[in-house]
């Protein structure tokens, strides 16, 4: 139950945000100032210094709110999968399929989110578990390319991580991706301190969300 659960959060959140930062303390107050904005999902990434210590602490401030889903990015290896695991994260993503990480996510029934390019990929993680197949890079293909991927696959959940924008999004989803990762264009104002700008940008993508899915 606690992985169909979890999957629910992430399809409710809709809009991902994927969260860099050169120190811990810059990944941590992006975070907050993404939430802060309504987006719900957060996924930290492994090149941000001591990544799981920023995952347990957004863990603990957030445990009271259910919709907030909180997981780790840029995964390569089981043994990162299961450092971010133990910290408390929601979900796994990396940018390419890795079958250990696939099988400890399994063990710990935390959904796992690799990033596939082509329906050879897709079907292999699909094999191994994966519940979500991160398209990565997004930027490499048109929306139009879901309809290709899910005609032979229909049960695919796909989630376009890279070159989604304020401007595309509703493309994407009317093409049936389940929910999109956005980093870029909505942390970069993090990199120069300016947090609230992070907390407007944020605010836009989730009110471009819900006109999407008129709720």
């Amino acid at each position: 139950m606690k992985r169909v659960t979890i999957l629910q959060r992430l399809e409710n959140a809709g809009v991902i945000a994927v969260v860099r930062g050169q120190t811990k303390a810059e990944a941590v107050q992006a975070s907050h100032a993404v939430i802060k904005g309504g987006m719900k999902g957060i996924e930290l990434t492994f090149t941000v210094p001591n990544a799981d210590e920023v995952i347990r602490e957004l863990v603990a401030a957030y445990q009271e709110d259910p919709t907030i889903v909180i997981g780790a990015g840029t995964v390569l290896d089981a043994t990162t999968a299961r450092l971010a695991i133990m910290a408390g994260a929601d979900y796994i993503v990396s940018p390419s399929f890795d079958e250990e990480t696939a099988t400890i996510c399994n063990l710990y029934q935390i959904p796992y989110i690799p990033g596939c390019m082509t329906i050879t990929e897709m079907k292999k993680a699909l094999k191994s578990g994966a519940d979500i197949i991160k398209l990565f890079p997004g930027s490499a293909y048109d929306p139009s390319i879901i309809s290709a991927f899910k005609a032979p696959m229909p049960q695919l959940n796909i989630m376009p991580t890279g070159g989604v924008s304020l401007e595309n999004m509703a493309d994407w989803f009317h093409a049936g991706v389940i929910t999109v990762g956005v980093g870029g264009n909505l942390l970069a104002p993090a990199a120069t301190g300016d947090f609230a700008k992070v907390s407007q940008i944020a605010a836009k993508y989730m009110a471009k969300f819900h006109e999407i899915k008129g709720a």
